[in-house]
């Protein structure tokens, strides 16, 4: 055992044990991808087995020494090529390596491969455990012939090789848990696989690659690999930064707009005969409608809103004065589509309660007072700083009524009925007394100024218009942009649109007609 003590003994050891884990890193990349084809209660253990016979078997041959050498003797030898016993092994290794790894990469390239399928056909544990052994013998081989070239000790190719099994068996397990969650590194590892095979065929055949060029190649593609893993990882961190709702509405969104796009770039196909087939796929892409697209665009952006981009404006409002007498009350109930309204004393900010029109005309006729019929239901007032979400919550409370929107200082801003909601997410409704918001004429929409921005947006399938909050309607947007109240006949630009001030007053902008610009190849269509 003095041997132990030369300190040649201990850097050839060492050696040895890198260049056995070297050798055996593409045999316990193929025992992590066969041991995922199998049940997960038997992986560990096939793992174990696989491990561990060829711990078995490379001891063995070790202790074959003298056999090991007599395998570089030519058993089949004429012109054409000279094999032997080691170069047949290698060679049918590197076949079964190739189909195996062709078959792997086929199954995942063609995404035949459903790790969380519950109909998933698991192999059979001794088949994969047999495939191991074959895949053992051929490289356990190359690593014996490896250590009989470095070390003339035989305990010390034994430690080597026991020490460098150990090492992979800690490893393998967090290897496969690695693999199983990166894809893209099964397919690095099949490629690597892939030419590994090729390289002991033509080693086989005396055609040999130095084990360098190998490496070389093989190292640099997993710092590639490994660049690209610190990118996913960061992108995914900064993901996960951001509300789960917003990630998930731009998912649906870009869903939305992959199959739009898919629709409009679907045409005729025309066969050899000249006969035009109806193009039935086209049809089938058709997963959302216009108006569909529009709904679930408005659902999913409902969060990102206002209340003030949802509510009916103060100027919109229609109420009850109760300083007026009866007669005007029962005229303006009559004349006014409206089935609800806010009675007040005086003025808008001064709420008495809400009142229902057919049931305030029967109190009008029983000569009850109108303050004190509308006093019975007091109405619901929330600030124009609450999350839509929760406005959801506030109307189902109001139970079919309307709720008051305020701001800090106690004025009233606007009002909000389960009609505003669905307008918001379902497009324009309008009422008997009023005309639409938006009117699509030839090249061009002519639109009011208190058009809701998101609903505007959406119809000119655009996200150039939003760019802050501070503003919720098509007035807001151009004042904002001018700076200053425009006078009519201006013309403010957008990019792509050309915004028309038609009709303003000194207080408001009440009329504006909307151009896209000519140059623009996109074309806006079948909005209305």
């Amino acid at each position: 055992m003095e041997f132990f003590l030369d300190p040649s003994t201990w850097a050839g050891l060492l050696t040895l044990v890198i260049l056995e884990v070297v050798l055996g890193i593409d045999n316990l990349i193929f025992v992590a991808i066969l041991s995922e084809k199998l049940p997960p209660n038997q992986r560990d253990k096939a793992r174990l087995i696989g491990l561990g016979l060829a711990l078995i078997m490379r001891l063995a041959l070790l202790s074959l020494i003298s056999w090991v050498v007599t395998l570089n003797s030519p058993i089949i030898h004429n012109k054409f090529f000279s094999l032997s016993i080691r170069d047949v092994i290698l060679l049918v290794g590197g076949f079964f390596l190739l189909f195996k790894t062709t078959m792997e990469l086929h199954e995942r390239l063609e995404n035949n491969h459903h790790e969380n399928s519950e109909n998933k056909n698991y192999a059979g544990f001794w088949a994969v455990v047999i495939q191991i052994v074959v895949l053992d013998a051929v490289f356990s081989l190359d690593a014996i012939i490896t250590a009989v070239g470095m070390v003339n000790q035989l305990l010390i190719m034994m430690i080597a090789v026991v020490i460098a099994t150990l090492l992979m068996l800690l490893a393998s397990k967090a290897l496969t848990n690695f693999i199983n969650v990166h894809q893209t590194v099964v397919v690095l590892c099949l490629s690597f696989l892939l030419m590994i095979g090729f390289s002991l065929v033509t080693e086989a055949l005396r055609f040999c690659i130095p084990k360098g060029y190998l490496y070389a190649a093989i190292g640099f593609s997993i710092l590639i690999e490994i660049f690209n893993q610190i990118a996913r990882h960061n992108f995914m961190k900064n993901q996960s930064r951001r509300p789960m709702r917003q990630r998930a509405a731009e998912t649906i969104l870009r869903l939305m707009v992959g199959e739009q796009n898919k629709k409009e770039q679907t045409k005729k196909i025309v066969n050899d005969n000249k006969k035009t087939t109806s193009i039935h796929a086209s049809k089938e892409m058709e997963t959302f409608k216009d108006e569909e697209r529009y709904m679930i665009n408005g659902v999913l952006t409902l969060a990102g809103r206002s209340i003030r981009s949802i509510m009916t404006p103060r100027s919109n409002i229609s109420w009850v004065n109760t300083e007026k007498n009866t007669d005007e009350i029962r005229m303006q109930l009559l004349d006014t589509p409206h089935s609800l309204f806010p009675v007040c004393k005086g003025e808008l900010d001064e709420i008495i309660g809400i009142v229902r029109a057919k049931e305030l005309l029967v109190a009008i006729e029983k000569k009850i007072d109108v303050s004190t019929f509308s006093s019975k239901i007091l109405p619901i007032i929330i600030p124009d700083t609450l999350d839509p979400i929760n406005l959801l919550g506030v109307l189902r409370r109001a139970q079919g009524s309307f709720v008051i929107v305020s701001n800090e200082f106690g004025v009233v801003q606007g009002l909000i009925t389960p009609l505003d909601v669905l307008e918001a997410i379902a497009g324009e409704f309008p009422d008997a007394d009023e005309t639409p918001d938006i009117i699509k004429e030839n090249n061009s929409w002519l639109v009011k100024g208190e058009t809701d921005l998101h609903s505007l947006q959406q119809l000119l399938n655009t996200e150039e218009l939003i760019k802050e909050n501070n503003y919720a309607s098509l007035g807001g947007l151009l004042i904002a942009q001018k700076g200053q109240l425009p006078l009519p006949g201006e013309i403010i630009y957008i990019y792509p649109f050309h915004f028309h001030i038609v009709k303003a007053t000194e207080y408001r902008i009440d009329l504006v007609r909307i151009i896209k610009n000519q140059d623009e190849n996109q074309e806006t269509s079948n909005i209305m």
